[in-house]
């Protein structure tokens, strides 16, 4: 899988991309100073996934994904664990959020996560999220919903339950490609940019 690594720390991207060049099946595509650098470099290389920091000249690492949402899958990556770069991040339509003192293992796999089409959140803001999506008011189903057919239904109800693909293949006895069809089209049809807004979007 291709990757790459958008940070405006020169430092800090040499660390990363050190890290994802020890794995055997990760290749660090380009890396980018910027956000507006970040944008240009992933339309022109088309990598699987974005490796995006918050805090960066020019365009900011938000205002990066949301150009980028629907284009390549993005992982924030980021030092700063506030709500404000959380829910922002989610509503752009980032596929994860990580904090920078992850260990090197733990920032391997969240790419390799991110890259098959799956959601990840750093467990320290999981929390967090999950409280300020339960004190929502109780909500009417979407209108919306009604456009889905009846497995996509099923596999929504699973990515609300923050099953992966692999997990979701299993539960509902189909092919796990048949499911990340399934889930594109989902998103598709709902307007949603990830499988993490659509575990949002979903009603309680």
């Amino acid at each position: 899988m291709r990757v790459l690594v958008a940070d405006d720390h020169a430092a800090v991207r040499a660390g990363i991309v050190m890290i994802l060049d020890g794995a055997d099946d990760i290749e660090v595509a380009g890396e980018a100073a910027d956000g507006e650098e970040a944008v240009a470099m992933a339309r022109e290389l088309r990598p699987d996934v974005v490796l995006m920091d918050v805090r960066m000249p020019r365009l900011d690492g938000i205002s990066a994904t949301r150009e980028l949402a629907g284009e390549c899958d993005v992982l924030i990556l980021t030092t700063f664990d506030v709500d404000e770069y959380v829910f922002g991040a989610l509503r752009a339509g980032a596929a994860g959020f990580l904090l920078k003192n992850t260990d090197a293992d733990t920032l391997v796999e969240a790419v390799r996560v991110v890259a098959r089409g799956d959601g990840l959140i750093s467990p320290s803001v999981t929390r967090r999220l999950i409280s300020a999506f339960a004190s929502r008011p109780a909500q009417r189903e979407p209108d919306e919903l009604a456009r889905l057919t009846p497995r996509e239904r099923e596999v929504l109800a699973c990515v609300a339950r923050g099953l992966s693909n692999a997990e979701i293949a299993r539960e509902l006895d189909m092919a796990e490609a048949t499911t990340k069809t399934h889930v594109s089209r989902l998103l598709n049809k709902l307007g949603l940019k990830s499988r993490v807004q659509a575990a949002i979007y979903y009603p309680s």
